[in-house]
């Protein structure tokens, strides 16, 4: 265990200073769907997803989560009514066919429907343009992951990745003859994580790297993914509490992230259950233009959670999002 101890310290001392000594910089990335929590749980906790264990949809946030999932099969598929009429559907499935013995195998897939879009053309005429074709532009992303406990107290897990976005084509005016030109990208991101229990009252750090990847060069400019660091801490508030009140649990969620495109920002996530069935939950982001409080809620019955969240927007319109999960 204290080689595991060291370990994590070792990665959350990189991570600290790659944060402290990197210049400030803005819009450096390209892909941001990647960014956007889908998942309610996650959004309704502000996306200080780094300690929070939620079978295959840890893949989405910090694998090694995904290590202790206490369920053979676990399935989650959810809707994000995202902002501009925005579409995100995301769907994951994780197997535990040996009880954690040999690890915990997951898959993933996240699509974006950016809807329909008019194509226009430069023209000699009074507008300066002419109308081509309609076109609906999209983004994906699937991935296959992994998670093991290497101990009682400490996990890893990785994902791999293949994302890709299309933005239809568009004729260009060459010396004497027009040709079609395709604006789609592609590339192969990696993320990564750790997560220690550390004995005391079930406290749990994490810290997670996610969207590593090449640059994409995409027609002149280059540029890569939402590259982003993250250490994360969870308690439940009912464990320094002495009244005996097993039924009732606060948890605590506390994410620090330092992304690449954007200066470092706190999550700040609460989440209440009775019986572990009913939750109600709460969440606060720092630092942020648009969004700041999130609510949101969930009901656990029969192996099958439903969780719904509700972000509230400053310009645009306000967020709903859906997820539906099973567990066998």
């Amino acid at each position: 265990m204290r080689k595991y101890t060291a370990f994590v310290l070792v990665l959350l001392i990189l991570c600290a200073s790659f944060a402290t000594g990197a210049e400030k910089k803005l819009a450096q990335t390209g892909y941001q769907f990647l960014s956007v929590n889908s998942d309610a749980r996650a959004a309704a906790l502000a996306g200080a997803m780094t300690t929070v264990e939620m079978g295959s949809a840890s893949l989405f946030y910090n694998p090694a989560t995904m290590a202790n999932m206490p369920s053979r099969i676990d399935a989650m598929a959810s809707q994000n009514s995202w902002i501009a009429d925005i579409k995100h559907n995301t769907f994951s499935l994780a197997l535990n066919p040996s009880q954690n013995k040999f690890g915990v195998f997951g898959v993933t897939a996240h699509v974006v429907d950016y809807g329909e879009m008019q194509g226009t053309m430069v023209w000699s005429n009074d507008k300066g343009y002419v109308d081509t074709h309609v076109f609906n532009p999209s983004a994906m992303q699937v991935g296959i992951g992994y998670a093991k406990s290497l101990s009682a107290k400490f996990s890893i897990g990785g994902q791999l990745k293949y994302t890709a976005q299309q933005f239809g084509k568009s004729n260009v005016q060459m010396t004497d003859s027009l040709i079609t030109q395709k604006y789609k990208t592609n590339a192969v991101a990696m993320d990564f994580g750790t997560l220690f229990n550390t004995g005391f009252r079930d406290v749990k750090f994490g810290m997670t790297v996610r969207n590593f990847s090449n640059e994409i060069k995409y027609i002149d400019e280059s540029f890569q993914l939402p590259l982003t660091f993250s250490i994360g801490l969870t308690a439940n508030l009912m464990n320094f509490i002495p009244a005996d009140m097993p039924n009732h649990n606060v948890d605590v969620y506390v994410d620090w992230a330092h992304p690449r495109s954007y200066p470092e920002y706190l999550n700040l996530g609460i989440e209440y259950s009775f019986v572990r069935k009913f939750f109600l939950r709460y969440g606060f982001e720092q630092n942020r233009d648009e969004s700041g409080s999130s609510f949101g809620f969930g009901l656990n019955a029969f192996g099958v959670i439903f969780d719904y969240s509700y972000t509230p927007m400053k310009t645009f319109d306000d967020i709903q999002r859906f997820t539906l999960r099973v567990s066998l």
